[in-house]
């Protein structure tokens, strides 16, 4: 599994690329983007909710955020996160196969178990202050332009160049217009067009820089100590940057 491997003109893979535009990215040209868009969280609860009977809450969560939040609430691996399932099939005794993430525990009704309403049906996050870096800058997104593929389809977007020393592309340029150009997305969220301070747009800019950056650092790891299973094993393997897992989180 090597996902580092195509190259472009200047002769470096598309991941090793995109990297080095995450790292390039300027923050305040990205609280610009994020400004213009607009957004201030209404705590509906329904990007920490299951959607339909069969689909449930599916927010990706790194080793060491799961870890961090195992110290915070004092729960098991199990408790923080379960194997992403996409890649998983039906075995006889249950979903087997290799996935690639982790996925935030998620209760019998499909919801984050971290979730909860009060009396009033506002919602609230459990380990707020220990959230992944998915859950602090949804509903945003970054796309750019290498091999790594955002959540889901946006309603929004906004061009930004990832130079510091570049302005801006305009609102009115909706796509990535040349190689040097990354895209802040806006996916579905009853929050998005409200106003948003300064200071918050800016930190929700420095958080999807670093989660770009570390959801790269985990792709290349992945790529880097992957081996295959055995297909007949009939369990879950779990593959993150740390090596092949059980669903509990111990080393295969």
């Amino acid at each position: 599994m090597d996902s580092s491997s195509t190259t472009g003109a200047d002769g470096l893979p598309d991941l090793e690329r995109e990297y080095e535009r995450a790292r390039a990215l300027d923050t305040d040209a990205l609280a610009d983007a994020i400004e213009s868009i607009g957004f201030s969280c209404t705590r509906c609860g329904a990007c920490c909710t299951a959607h339909g009977e069969n689909e449930e809450h599916t927010a990706t969560v790194f080793p060491g955020e799961i870890r961090g939040m195992q110290d915070a609430t004092g729960g098991e691996w199990r408790d923080v996160a379960r194997p992403i399932p996409y890649g998983l099939t039906e075995g006889p005794d249950g979903l087997e196969g290799e996935t690639f993430e982790w996925a935030l525990q998620t209760d019998g009704c499909g919801d984050c178990s971290f979730y909860e309403e009060d009396e009033c049906g506002t919602g609230a996050c459990t380990a707020h202050a220990d959230r992944p870096l998915i859950c602090q800058t949804y509903p945003f997104s970054l796309a750019l332009g290498g091999m790594s593929q955002p959540m889901g389809e946006p309603v929004e977007s906004e061009a930004l160049r990832v130079s510091g020393s570049e302005e801006r592309s305009s609102a009115s340029s909706r796509t990535q217009s040349d190689d040097n150009d990354g895209l802040l997305r806006a996916h579905e969220c009853e929050g998005l067009g409200r106003e948003i301070s300064r200071d918050d747009a800016k930190a929700l800019a420095v958080a999807l820089k670093r989660r770009a950056i570390r959801e790269i650092e985990e792709t290349m790891a992945v790529s880097e100590t992957y081996e295959p299973t055995d297909p007949d094993r009939g369990e879950i393997v779990v593959h993150d940057s740390e090596g092949a897992k059980h669903p509990d989180g111990t080393p295969l």
